[in-house]
């Protein structure tokens, strides 16, 4: 599976261009313009790299890998920045950088960066069923308790052993369509009108468990599944 990088750079034309090289050397990315959009994308989805610009609007570079290492520390990061200052430079490990990168900057360079960070950074892959732990925008699920919290007022739901796999499934899919067939089988071990009446009793539970973030959304994908995203 292609690695997906979080590229959050403010300068729109030279973020599509870095996107494009990336994307044409077989990496997903997905393109952030301020740090405000870049945090909202990162909590919405599954990233193997991050690549931040310094100087950026709502939220600079070294804000966003306080908060994005805060949701999850080993997330890799690059910086970008103009500057060659040796302060910013020894600021941007002191977060945990991975790599730095002064711009103007040669893009097979930026490629050898990324490619010599994700090796450094490579973990045996972890089978989806014993991950327990997901973040949905301001929700934490911890799937092996079956609680759902609301981060910003400490609020959480217990969830049944179905809402809890169904939920799973969803964080598992995040911003893909959850396969109506899949979930049916997979957690009801049958795919029949009657347990398909269920499922729609079990969605509509879950979007009221999520209903605090206005952000989340599960959408009906007519005669697919549904999709679990982020709006923007």
């Amino acid at each position: 599976m292609d690695k997906h990088i979080l590229l959050v750079e403010d300068d729109q034309n030279f973020g599509d261009v870095l996107r494009s090289y990336l994307e044409m050397n077989d990496y997903q990315v997905t393109l952030a313009t301020d740090g405000e959009a870049g945090l909202q994308t990162f909590k919405g989805g599954s990233f193997d790299l991050c690549i931040f610009d310094v100087m950026m609007p709502k939220k600079d570079g070294f804000t966003l890998a306080t908060e994005v290492k805060a949701i999850k520390h080993d997330t890799p990061i690059i910086f970008l920045t103009a500057k060659t200052l040796k302060e910013d430079v020894l600021e941007g490990f002191k977060l945990g950088a991975d790599d730095y990168i002064t711009k103007p900057f040669n893009s097979e360079e930026l490629l050898y960066r990324v490619k010599a960070v994700l090796r450094r950074n490579e973990k045996p892959e972890v089978a989806l069923e014993e991950r327990r732990e997901f973040i949905i925008s301001d929700y934490h699920f911890d799937y092996a308790l079956r609680v759902l919290t609301y981060t910003k007022d400490g609020s959480t739901e217990k969830l049944s052993p179905k809402e809890a796999q169904l939920l799973r499934l969803f964080c598992f899919r995040m911003n893909d369509v959850l396969q109506r067939s899949e979930a049916l089988t997979k957690i009801w071990n049958d795919d029949n009108y009657f347990t398909a009446r269920s499922m729609d009793v079990f969605i509509t539970k879950i979007r009221k468990y999520l209903s605090k973030d206005p952000k989340i959304e599960i959408e009906n994908i007519h005669g697919n599944g549904f999709r679990m995203f982020l709006k923007q």
